[in-house]
């Protein structure tokens, strides 16, 4: 068996994080300027995400969030709830201020009101405006050069981590993570917008599952850590008797499951399996290569599973299917259900169908 039992103040943006790119909120949809028209006073919309310089935004470092040109407005000067925002000419009106929250919202300091979808409809073409904030769906936002994307492109922001681990061991960085992602460039990268984020909540999901919402870096049972050495194998146990024991976000177990993690990363974890619990990057990288290589009990990889739309469900069942699939486990399939559902609300995206195993 692989696995063991187991900034809330608002910021201008900082012109040293400064990136072009999207800002997607509500269903995974972009921040859209109408018809890429750079006319002053063109609507600025939700729309499905198709890469154009229509949803290219970035920040200069003077608060201001600008695409084709121009900058996000708040019409007229308005700081009334339903007040719309537009493109027009950067002017540096505080009509054109905009902060970025550690929450994912963004909002205009001059109104203290939050960039909204009128009405929390997803449809493309949807107006935005600004209301006053009220911590929903469709004002959280990912934004460029906000803590909302990071130089690897991952779907999951800092301050999304953060805010689904508030307890976690400082062991499980975020940047270790965003380190291990170039192990596997397919994780949280293929598919729709949608799909990447509902495979990062989903592995995360389950993640946290195994680590108490990660903070448990190694196995706490330390009666069992005899108990992982197959001396079947060829290689047998260098590292000792008990040293193979659960370590990392997926708890990576007996000496067979750190030889072939090793051997598929280039590091030898057969002869020295502490690395998993001493180097942040290390271990994230043990996480996604069980997620992206291995089916355990399951039929398909977590990964797969997951790009391929057989749901979350079937990434319990690659994980820990024998135990909790099937209806042997209930409560432990329902604890991993609730931390995806949570997950994919703060990445604000459907969970999709088929959560359970």
């Amino acid at each position: 068996m692989l696995l063991a039992a187991a900034l809330s103040a608002l910021f201008t943006v900082s012109p040293a994080r400064a990136a072009d790119g999207r800002i997607t909120g509500l269903a995974g949809k972009c921040v859209d300027v109408a018809g890429a028209n750079t006319a002053n006073g063109t609507a600025v919309q939700l729309y499905d995400c198709n890469g154009t310089g229509a949803q290219t935004w970035s920040n200069p470092g003077d608060g201001t969030l600008r695409a084709l040109g121009k900058c996000l407005d708040v019409t007229s000067g308005g700081t009334a709830d339903g007040t719309t925002v537009q493109l027009y000419d950067c002017n540096g009106s505080a009509a054109q201020k905009w902060a970025v929250s550690s929450a994912n919202d963004i909002v205009n300091p001059q109104a203290d009101k939050c960039l909204d979808v009128t009405g929390n409809n997803s449809a493309n073409g949807t107006r935005l405006q600004i209301w006053t904030c009220s911590g929903g769906a469709n004002q959280k936002w990912t934004a460029p050069a906000s803590g909302g994307t990071t130089p690897s492109g991952f779907v999951v922001s800092e301050a999304q981590f953060n805010q689904m681990f508030p307890n976690r061991n400082g062991f499980y960085t975020y940047s270790g993570l965003t380190a291990a992602l170039s192990a596997y460039p397919g994780f949280a990268n293929t598919g729709s917008d949608t799909v990447k984020k509902q495979e990062a909540a989903a592995f995360l999901a389950n993640v946290s599952h195994e680590t108490g919402g990660l903070v448990y870096v190694v196995e706490q049972n330390t009666a069992n850590y005899p108990t992982y050495c197959d001396w079947s194998q060829s290689y047998g146990c260098p590292a000792g008797q008990s040293a193979y024991y659960g370590r990392g976000p997926i708890q990576l177990s007996w000496n067979f499951n750190y030889k072939a993690a090793g051997d598929a990363l280039g590091i030898d974890l057969l002869g020295n399996p502490w690395l998993v619990q001493n180097d942040s990057a290390v271990a994230w990288k043990t996480g996604l290569w069980y997620w992206n290589t291995q089916s355990g009990p399951g039929t398909m990889t977590p990964h797969n599973a997951m790009v391929n739309g057989a749901g979350f469900g079937q990434t319990i069942r690659s994980i820990n299917g024998s135990l909790e699939c099937d209806g042997r486990n209930p409560a432990q399939v329902q604890s991993r259900v609730d931390a995806y559902n949570r997950f994919t609300s703060i990445l604000g995206v459907s969970p999709g169908s088929n959560l359970y195993c």
